[in-house]
């Protein structure tokens, strides 16, 4: 991903706070509802000492719990330099409307350590890791019926296996302790399909809003993903895995990509396998063969190349006042966390682009660490009692038609006609179907209210009625 300051005055959690007033007018609720679903629930403020080498280092760390309104709350912890309590509570905030947007029953959290990871050896990461979590212990912030982590920017599967057995060794009695964080390896109590969940998200997120005709002939493009050229801006887990997916599963053209070293184009197209294998030999993605490079400084012009579909998969206020008006896509589907400021965001929209937004569109993360949270509470993984049932079934109705018709398939027809849904499959289906039901809520509400015009106030409208009706069922508010 790619590190870069931020380049508005309006910050992350006033865009945030913005976006929430502009579609709370369109509700109807009351104010004191309204405030109780806007604001944080608990920020926790942490400061730990850690031992690195021979010296001391105090590490400034944060969990927020954004709502309450369901239990557990969820949400990722970020390892950033730029890491601080306005950032996680944005996040935070951010996530409990994602939640309720894809009907994931938790309620918003975040975490944050003031570190930048790639200075720091394994050991010292595991030695912080596993300190922030015991503080999180003491507090009682962590728990699978509690508050659940999992990875964001500068975290993996390596830390949530930390934070795991950190949790294990404290309640060694807990039975379902495993559900105490997601994202962890598929050999730790993980789930197959985790690590590409939220690039999986963005594709379905895209292709869905792609197939929308009446959407696109506004745009003066052509129905389907299929095509249509992309600029992504990161290359991390989200960007790489938007871009592979897209390519190989949806016909999409990468053209552009930009990167912390510097940005490329090339308008024929980049094979996205072919520049994540430069780029791991060569450390850089400039250079990579038949492409126009940008050097560092330029590296945010990546956002202004010619394109269709705009991905920032980067870090927030990546998009300001400063730049909106230069941007060329007519799609921009915010992969990251707020790469859009929400002035910048007027600008575009009067220009009449299509903003897909980051509380939608990167909920995959969420919702298949939904799908892990489940797995570690019943103890069983997906398909283990009906694929073999079901594979049965269907070699069963092949062999029938194969002797009703006297014809015969082929055994790579058989196979791919017969075969029972494997755990991989099965959360791809979930996630596919959650993404694309959001999107026709989502959407539902724009052509019902006629003074909703745009996917994030329509996004924003939605949670809000989701988390309300679920206070008022309460009896907290009359």
């Amino acid at each position: 991903m790619i590190d870069l300051e931020p380049k508005s005055q309006t910050s992350f959690y006033q865009s945030v706070q913005n976006y929430f007033e502009k579609a709370a007018q369109h509700t109807g609720l009351h104010r004191g509802l309204l405030d109780q679903i806007r604001e944080c629930n608990a920020v926790y403020q942490i400061r730990f000492p850690v031992k690195v080498g021979n010296e001391y280092k105090v590490i400034e760390a944060y969990r927020v719990q954004h709502s309450h309104h369901r239990t557990p709350t969820k949400g990722g912890i970020r390892y950033s330099n730029h890491v601080n309590q306005e950032e996680v509570m944005a996040l935070a905030t951010l996530m409990t409307y994602k939640c309720a947007i894809v009907d994931v029953p938790f309620g918003g959290a975040k975490g944050g350590v003031k570190i930048n990871p790639w200075e720091f050896t394994p050991s010292q990461l595991e030695k912080i890791t596993r300190r922030y979590t015991t503080e999180l212990i003491r507090r009682n912030m962590i728990g699978p019926s509690v508050d659940v982590p999992a990875p964001d920017y500068g975290t993996g599967s390596r830390e949530m296996a930390w934070i795991y057995d950190t949790y294990r060794t404290f309640k060694g009695d807990d039975i379902d302790a495993a559900g105490c964080v997601t994202g962890k390896p598929v050999n730790q109590s993980g789930i197959r399909g985790r690590t590409e969940a939220t690039g999986r998200g963005v594709f379905y997120g895209i292709r869905e809003a792609c197939d929308q005709v009446e959407d696109m002939k506004k745009l003066g493009l052509e129905p389907g993903i299929a095509g249509k050229k992309i600029v992504l801006q990161g290359l991390g887990n989200v960007g790489s895995y938007t871009a592979t997916i897209s390519q190989d599963e949806g016909d999409a053209i990468i053209v552009g990509v930009g990167e912390v070293e510097g940005a490329i184009y090339n308008e024929k197209g980049i094979d996205i396998h072919e520049l994540l294998k430069f780029r791991k030999e060569t450390g850089s993605i400039l250079g990579f063969p038949g492409a126009q490079n940008l050097d560092k400084k330029d590296r945010t012009r990546v956002l202004e190349f010619e394109c269709d579909i705009l991905i920032p998969a980067a870090l927030e206020n990546q998009i300001t006042t400063e730049n909106a008006h230069r941007i060329k896509a007519k799609i921009i589907a915010e992969a990251a966390n707020g790469p859009i400021t929400s002035m910048a965001e007027e600008v575009l929209l009067k220009n009449g682009k299509l903003i897909i937004p980051d509380v939608y569109l990167n909920a995959g993360g969420v919702t298949v660490s939904y799908f892990e949270w489940l797995k570690n509470l019943s103890h069983m993984r997906f398909g283990r009692m009906e694929k073999r049932f079901n594979q049965q079934i269907n070699q069963n109705l092949v062999d029938l038609i194969e002797r009703t018709t006297g014809k015969s398939v082929t055994d790579r027809e058989r196979m791919m006609v017969a075969r029972g849904a494997e755990e991989i499959d099965l959360v791809r289906s979930g996630l596919e179907e959650t993404m694309i039901t959001a999107y026709q809520q989502i959407r539902e509400i724009m052509m019902r209210k006629r003074k909703v015009e745009d996917l994030r106030t329509a996004s924003f409208v939605s949670a809000i009625n989701k988390i309300s009706s679920d206070y008022l069922s309460l009896g907290i508010f009359p």
